[in-house]
């Protein structure tokens, strides 16, 4: 970054490369985006999981070629955050001895001192949590502990992560030093300017940098430049030692897939009903088993989400034995986040931002906790990082838990993120066509949505058309109506269609996996999908998803969706008692269709039907 470039600090330039808060960019030293408090916690410990996780993978006798040290440093605001508590506790629960958290202890927040919410001991609750914690009282003035500090935190004795307690003054030398109102306002010209003075700056001098400063920096990029040409040397030596680590930890390192990983994918499911949560664990395990990129976890969910392969080994501190047997070491795959689904989202963005494509995290949990981990999937959707949220138990088909856990407004939520596929396939075919958009999506995070109840293997479903985010399942040349379905409600969308024949009206079917990738289509592809302006007077399209309809309008014109919360019902018991059953909606199809004859479409105003 230049110094011109520097000066464009909340500047009103579209191309500054200095924003409010930092946004990721690898080439230009920026790891991760921050700004969300407590979201940098929590990727850092992502980070030093990937770095522990690479090491035991690769290093060898004589051959450190993964070592690096993760620092992270907060305020006293990221540390209220829950889900960088949710990040701390796992950080020393591994033992992760390759991170230390800085803090900048200034006791200060926006409303005012801290104690106005927090007065715990943060020292004794970090001990509690398995760090080491060192105290530094003076973090202004006294350089010697502070870099003392640093030192011994770099290779702790104990094999714990360390937290250094920097005790600092908020805006030293302002007149509004130790204030709130120092959190976030700008010191004024005339403080600016006895600042100045009082640390020997000139008052009317802007940007200057001192020769000293200057000298103190100068030898940085040759000592870069020397790290990087020792590590290249080593890798070298590594190859001809180890030539199979090496060329895998050479492709991983350039964020590439095995050659052929395809293959891996199953192409033959059972005929009869499958849950799609049973077809996803069909599908992305044996690719898991084989493909070292991927780190697979969950949040305390692993019976229920099938993300577990034969053979796998957690990864986990080896000095931790667990009550119930299960341990692992540093060079497992598969992650138990326990319920902490926050930190979960959160932590893959770490993995997935500590050299793209080096590692793929995959998470897992019911859909409806994927809300507790929505800030840190936008997150990972806005600085274009892989990871692949595979979230189960999506509709109303969950039953018996009731409207707590059945999701039926979180889908609107996620379609209208940004650069996220929200995929919801309807059977196993679609859900292998989903995975292979996840794993080929580089800059783009994807949740795979999936069902608990069983569902129908739909003739006409396939995996290659997933990527189009919608296909004509179904055709019909002189249809009067599209139905449009999407995961566990496109077989009702099937089955009515069949019995609308029996009343002469004749229905097309369209599966609906994914809007998004939908929207990047052509629009000559998507007016082929929706045909909906052919005819003197257009083509009514109805929906037909047990979610909220939000959304839907721009592609029906009206809707079999849900406009309450679900209820505590079996799951075939819910989907009849909320009006998802072929024979009732073909007689409230009819008499839509009935009332609308003659009218134009689209129409422009969506019906919930």
């Amino acid at each position: 970054m230049t110094f011109e470039q520097l000066k464009s600090y909340h500047s009103a330039r579209v191309d500054a490369l200095c924003p409010g808060h930092p946004e990721i960019d690898h080439e230009g030293g920026i790891e991760v985006t921050t700004g969300p408090l407590g979201q940098g916690v929590a990727n850092a410990v992502g980070m030093a999981v990937a770095s522990k996780h690479l090491a035991a993978t690769y290093n060898r006798p004589g051959f450190e070629v993964v070592n690096n040290h993760t620092w992270c440093m907060v305020g006293d605001a990221c540390l209220q955050e829950g889900v960088a508590l949710e990040a701390i506790s796992l950080a020393g629960h591994w033992r992760l001895a390759g991170l230390t958290i800085i803090y900048d202890n200034n006791q200060v927040t926006c409303d005012g001192s801290v104690d106005l919410c927090n007065t715990e001991d943060v020292n004794k609750k970090m001990e509690a949590c398995g760090w080491d914690v060192i105290d530094v009282k003076d973090g202004c003035f006294d350089i010697p502990s502070l870099v003392k500090a640093l030192r011994n935190a770099r290779n702790p004795a104990s094999g714990r992560p360390t937290f250094i307690n920097v005790r600092t003054i908020i805006d030293l030398g302002s007149k509004a030093a130790g204030d709130a109102v120092a959190h976030g306002a700008a010191f004024g010209v005339e403080d600016v300017a006895q600042m100045k003075e009082a640390y020997g700056f000139h008052p009317q001098e802007h940007f200057v940098i001192d020769e000293s400063v200057r000298a103190f920096f100068q030898d940085l990029p040759s000592k870069g430049q020397l790290l990087v040409s020792e590590w290249n040397h080593l890798l070298r030596r590594y190859a001809e030692i180890h030539p199979e680590l090496a060329a895998e930890l050479k492709r991983r390192v350039d964020g590439e897939l095995p050659e052929q990983w395809k293959s891996l994918v199953p192409t033959v499911f059972p005929k009869s009903a499958t849950p799609s949560r049973k077809s996803s664990g069909m599908v992305l395990n044996p690719i898991a088993k084989e493909m070292n990129n991927l780190m697979v976890g969950t949040a305390d969910l692993t019976p229920s989400v099938n993300m577990s392969w034969e053979g796998k080994l957690d990864f986990q501190s080896p000095d931790v034995k667990t009550t119930c047997g299960i341990n692992g070491d540093y060079t497992g795959r598969y992650i138990h986040y326990g319920i902490r689904e926050h930190a979960m989202a959160a932590i893959s963005n770490g993995l997935a931002a500590y050299n793209p494509g080096t590692i793929v995290p995959v998470t897992s949990s019911f859909f409806m906790f994927y809300l507790y981990a929505a800030p840190a999937v936008r997150m990972g959707a806005l600085q274009k990082l892989q990871t692949i949220h595979i979230a189960t138990h999506d509709s109303i088909g969950t039953g018996e838990d009731g409207p707590t856990h059945q999701p039926i407004e979180l889908a609107a939520l996620f379609r209208a993120m940004p650069n996220m596929y929200y995929l919801r396939p309807c059977d196993s075919e679609e859900t292998a066509g989903s995975m292979i958009v996840a794993l080929e999506s580089k800059t783009t995070p994807c949740i795979i949505s999936l069902s608990r109840q069983a569902l129908p293997q739909l003739a006409g479903s396939t995996r290659d058309k997933v990527a189009l985010g919608a296909y004509v399942l179904q055709e019909v040349n002189d249809a009067d109506v599209t139905l449009l379905g999407t995961g566990s409600e496109l077989n009702f969308a099937v089955d009515t269609a069949a019995l609308l024949l029996e009343p002469g009206i004749k229905a097309r079917v369209v599966s609906f996996p994914c809007q998004r990738l939908f929207e990047a289509q052509s629009q000559e592809y998507k007016r082929s999908v929706l045909r909906r302006l052919e005819g003197d007077n257009g083509r009514p399209s109805i929906v037909v998803e047990a979610y909220s309809s939000n959304g839907w309008e721009r592609y029906a014109d009206a809707g079999f969706c849900m406009h309450s919360f679900g209820h505590s019902l079996p799951g075939k018991e819910a989907y009849r008692h909320f009006g998802f059953v072929p024979k009732v909606m073909v007689s409230k199809l009819k008499k839509y269709l009935e009332r609308n004859k003659g009218a134009r479409f689209p129409s422009g105003e969506f019906k919930e039907l």
